[in-house]
């Protein structure tokens, strides 16, 4: 408990230090994901991760995985997120969204800072948000929109293989990849993740607004 609350002191003081760079709407949507920092417990169980690490007693941050019936990203991991709505602020999106999809209700004294706007491939400007989220007792996945919900050490972003780039024929950008477990996680969520990595837990401002998604992420 002691650590975690001193991981939430070290990510307060380098947020406040960050200055995060919005971006214009233009004729995107305006969205909003929470980055949400939790503690690990026994959640963090993923294939191809070594067992001392499944069981980390430290901070993990909380993914879902789409549900497979979906007609857009089906099955795909991502942060909890979604559009703002009118009158909302992209701290607002952020908690509703967490609460909406993975029945964890936080306030605002929850939110820590922002990383950088992303805009994304298929339509969205994104804020993402830093949330701690403490406990993170009873999750429940919404039903229709997530499979399931699943807690990533935060060590786990700090592996020597990340980030896993990919020059393409359709960019100038690499596409930005981050592994989990003997998997991996394509951007934009890939992108949030790698920034929350820099800035959060190595104190480096690294932009990532810049990197490409897979094809498969652009609709």
């Amino acid at each position: 408990m002691r650590r975690n609350q001193a991981l939430r002191a070290q990510l307060l003081q380098r947020l406040r230090q960050f200055e995060a760079q919005p971006l214009a709407i233009g004729p995107h949507r305006a969205a909003a994901v929470a980055v949400a920092i939790a503690d690990a417990g026994q959640g963090a169980e993923l294939e191809g991760m070594p067992r001392h690490q499944r069981w980390n007693r430290g901070a993990a941050l909380l993914l879902t995985r789409r549900a497979a019936s979906l007609r857009s990203h089906a099955g795909q991991w991502a942060l909890p997120g979604g559009r703002i709505d009118v009158d909302e602020t992209p701290e607002q999106a952020a908690l509703r969204e967490l609460a909406e999809e993975t029945g964890l209700v936080l306030d605002a004294s929850a939110v820590l800072g922002r990383l950088d706007d992303f805009a994304t491939r298929s339509g969205y400007v994104i804020t993402p948000v830093v949330l701690w989220a403490g406990p993170a007792r009873q999750l429940r996945p919404q039903c229709g929109e997530v499979a399931s919900i699943h807690r990533i050490p935060a060590a786990e972003l700090l592996r020597a293989d990340a980030p896993m780039l990919e020059t393409t024929r359709h960019s100038e950008h690499p596409v930005l990849r981050m592994p989990i477990g003997s998997s991996w996680i394509a951007a934009p969520t890939a992108a949030v993740l790698y920034q929350f990595r820099e800035v959060c837990l190595l104190g480096r401002a690294t932009r990532v607004a810049h990197f490409d998604q897979p094809e498969f992420a652009w609709r």
